[in-house]
């Protein structure tokens, strides 16, 4: 098998032993532990269908992997399979500025498709903290979220056709541009968010928006949840809010510390960055102080300003900082993430003293991310904070992923989001599609 792999894709498409890199071993979860046996680079959707049809044949189970930036093991080898990396199969294929619309290659860099569009005149709506890493590909298998939700929707709603190669090898292509397509079931939206379990996305036909002017970006300092809730009200009432991320004060207080960036040198109990785009934010802000829902604010006064803000939001440097740091993404009613985000930190404090807990997210589309580091971390410490943060979401009604999606580390509670008729369905697909089972096996369900 694997010299049919190596004949078809040549020595820098097929990479087997030493020669597999040690950066196909886990995505940003860390949680990888094993090497795939391979590492398949395709350049072409026919050398892709070409690869699978040989794994197929053989039943060799595959692996699909993208930009490595997820955060739930959806990437990770688990043993005995190989890697398929999109890395060389990408590109900006056209951009139709009659239809707006962008058509791309699966292993196109986020931030490159962004620039390509606003080299045209355009927006690409999707943007995410790792934009300079993720690919397109991976984007919609996990149906990214993101920053630009609350304006423009998750990935999935972002895109209007798909190429896809199935277990077999079979192609299927379909890359319409219009926004209407009432042709029977939608293969895109069932791909998107599969997590590399039903298909290989390699190209995609994505929605353009016209470029609007630089937003207007301001952080606020508030006093309580119930603050952040009643600006969230204001701004969706009185402008075009493009961005709209809270902080809980641990978050804020830490990731400020740790990007040297003294934004706010009493920090507050909240802080939340407001994004308007076509103006009115000043007036906004007057009228939030006029009513006690925020008690300071800085608004930028330049891009350099306002990524400053955003590096604290994004908070890239906890990783480094906190030692096993758990990523969790959890999505909740608006009105339920105080008393979450407060019984989640009294039990985790409780079991592990001396734990870090804290909170941020993008609120306005009910996505809330949880940032825990308990002491000597361990696999066992691990899933108790996972029992602590996703019983509280069941109890609430909520879902276990927003937008990280399933993947190996939230597998196994995905039970306390869908329902086991639900699941039922989903294996069912799942068989129709893969019936060896080849693809991303012990992923999602």
């Amino acid at each position: 098998m694997f010299q049919e792999l190596h004949d078809l894709l040549g020595p820098q498409g097929c990479l087997t032993g030493a020669d597999v890199p040690e950066a196909a071993r886990s995505d940003g979860s860390r949680s990888g532990q094993m090497l795939p046996l391979a590492l398949l680079r395709p350049a072409t959707v026919e050398q892709v269908s070409a690869a699978l049809a040989i794994c197929h044949r053989h039943g060799q189970k595959v692996v699909v992997q993208g930009g490595m930036t997820g955060l739930a093991g959806g990437a990770n080898a688990l043993g005995g399979e190989v890697a398929l990396s999109l890395s060389r199969l990408s590109g900006v294929e056209e951009i139709d500025a009659v239809q707006g619309v962008m058509v791309l290659r699966a292993g196109t860099v986020l931030e490159v498709a962004q620039r390509a569009a606003e080299a045209a005149g355009f927006l690409l709506p999707i943007d995410l903290g790792a934009r300079g890493s993720c690919q397109i590909g991976g984007n919609i298998a996990t149906n990214a979220g993101g920053l630009r939700v609350i304006r423009h929707g998750t990935t999935r709603e972002n895109v209007l056709g798909l190429e896809v190669v199935q277990a077999d090898g079979t192609v299927l292509s379909h890359l319409n541009r219009g926004v209407k397509d009432n042709t029977g079931y939608d293969l895109r939206h069932l791909f998107a968010g599969s997590e590399g379990t039903l298909g290989v996305i390699t190209r995609a036909v994505l929605r353009l928006r016209p470029l609007p002017a630089a937003p207007e970006t301001a952080l606020c300092a508030l006093e309580d949840f119930g603050a952040v809730v009643r600006l969230l009200q204001m701004a969706q009432r009185s402008v075009t809010v493009a961005a709209f991320e809270a902080m809980w004060r641990e978050y804020f207080a830490l990731s400020q510390s740790l990007t040297g960036k003294v934004l706010f040198a009493d920090v507050p109990p909240f802080a939340v960055i407001l994004e308007a785009e076509g103006g009115g934010l000043q007036p906004l802000l007057e009228a939030a102080f006029e009513e006690g829902v925020i008690f300071d604010a800085l608004v930028a006064q330049s891009t350099a300003e306002a990524r400053d803000f955003w590096a604290v939001r994004e908070g890239h440097a906890l990783d480094a900082s906190l030692r096993g740091l758990i990523n969790l993404d959890v999505s909740l009613p608006v009105a339920r993430m105080a008393d979450y985000a407060d019984d989640v930190t009294a039990a985790v404090l409780a079991q592990f003293p001396g734990a870090h807990v804290s909170f941020f997210g993008h609120v306005g589309d009910s996505n809330l991310h949880v940032a825990i580091a308990v002491p000597d971390p361990d696999p066992q410490k691990e899933q108790a904070v996972d029992r602590i943060a996703y019983d509280a979401v069941r109890a609430r009604g909520g879902s276990i992923s927003a937008e990280h999606g399933k993947r190996t580390l939230k597998r196994d509670w995905l039970g306390h989001s869908r329902s086991p008729a639900e699941l039922a369905a989903m294996r069912a697909i799942k068989a129709a599609l893969d019936p060896k089972g080849i693809l991303n096996p012990g992923k999602v369900i």
